[in-house]
């Protein structure tokens, strides 16, 4: 796995003083979505359907790095939407990096040229590409020609400016593990500083329904495409190994939704990255006023195929702090790709699902006339 000493420093740290204050809960990476607007409409997407008054709103700079400080995770992943159309983002991921916090943009690449020279490399800092497959197979899943051409060139031109760039790369049920395989092979000859790969989740709103994986095919993918690669060793996974052993299903794992928090231009994402049921306006309502029991594989049915690294990523490294053998062997042996799989969590108790996309519109619209009317009430400036 290729993930930076400094990073693992710092991260480990952390994790160690969470351990002896006795913290149950706590953050390990701050998922921060300053805008829903992207340019691009992927298939597979379920974060930009929402009308234009709430796609055109921004998080703004101060609010975005209160919110940093807030969390207090030492990892700042800065996705969308598409974070380049936010014309903040320089300041916001300046502030980050002034905190001495690991700052990582999450970006379709599309305006990176355009952009690039508003931002200064930083060991603190990554560019991470958004790239699910080969040219064929990326323009499909983004549902747009040559995007995938010029995230290569964009790859390229950052990591001649001297940033460290990595890439994030999401597999549906159509993906086929040889050719997943062969594009893993050539981000290593492009040169990228490591990798991240996680199967898709089956957004509520998402166009594409028909292609996300059930939990036992995301197993059975995973290891037909590490099987190609010498069990992930051929590759810079920037993954914990023991987060890509549960995707081979060498292991299962409960999630742990608030490793993760996610913070938006309307609060804190309740109860998780992916699952926008509700919104608090605080980080420490998130922490302790949610029902974490109430969500997760085996509680709630929208959870049931989810093995995204969001979700199992922060149990994996916390697998890792309090059994490092078994890193050590994933490691040394890569992960493995044959034998039995472990036994997987039941679903006979979890609640059925409950779809709140229209309601949470409809709450955010409310929130939007209420502060046009306060901006209303408010003394004219104008000369």
């Amino acid at each position: 796995m290729s993930i930076p000493f400094r990073y693992v420093a710092t991260v480990g740290s952390y994790l160690l003083r969470q351990k002896l204050l006795g913290r149950k809960r706590y953050p390990l990476v701050l998922m921060m979505e300053p805008l829903f607007r992207c340019n691009l409409a992927c298939a597979g997407c379920g974060k930009i359907d929402y009308p234009d008054h709430i796609l055109n709103r921004r998080l703004p700079v101060e609010d975005a790095l209160a919110s940093v400080d807030e969390c207090g995770a030492p990892v700042v992943v800065i996705a969308g939407g598409e974070p380049l159309l936010h014309k903040d983002l320089s300041q916001i991921v300046e502030g980050v990096i002034a905190r001495k916090k690991f700052a990582i943009v999450c970006t379709n690449a599309l305006l990176l040229q355009k952009r690039i020279d508003q931002f200064k490399p930083s060991p603190y800092f990554t560019w991470s590409i958004h790239l699910d497959g080969d040219k064929e197979m990326h323009d499909h899943a983004v549902s747009q020609e040559g995007v995938f051409e010029r995230a290569v060139e964009a790859i390229k031109l950052a990591k001649s400016k001297g940033f460290r760039v990595t890439t994030n790369s999401t597999f549906f049920s159509n993906t086929d593990p040889a050719r997943a395989a062969a594009f893993l092979d050539e981000l290593t000859r492009l040169g990228v500083d490591g990798m991240t790969v996680s199967p898709g989740y089956a957004y509520e709103r998402a166009p594409d329904q028909e292609h996300f994986l059930s939990r036992a095919r995301t197993k059975e993918l995973f290891r037909a495409i590490l099987r190609r690669g010498r069990g992930g060793r051929a590759w810079a996974l920037q993954q914990s190994g023991l987060f890509i052993d549960f995707l081979a299903g060498n292991v299962s794992y409960h999630c742990t939704p608030w490793g993760m928090p996610l913070r938006t231009v309307f609060g804190w994402q309740r109860p998780c990255y992916l699952l926008g049921e509700s919104y608090v306006p605080t980080f420490r309502q998130l922490m302790e006023e949610t029902d974490w029991d109430s969500y997760g594989v085996g509680n709630y049915e929208k959870c049931a195929n989810c093995m995204v690294h969001s979700g199992f990523e922060a149990t994996a490294v916390e697998d890792s702090v309090m059994r490092p053998w078994r890193a050590l062997k994933v490691a040394l042996f890569g992960v493995r790709t044959e034998g039995p799989m472990a036994p997987d969590i039941p679903l006979d108790k979890q609640r059925p699902a409950e779809y709140v996309f229209d309601a949470n519109v409809a709450t955010l619209s409310q929130l939007r006339e209420r502060e046009a009317q306060e901006r209303a009430k408010q003394p004219s400036t104008a000369a």
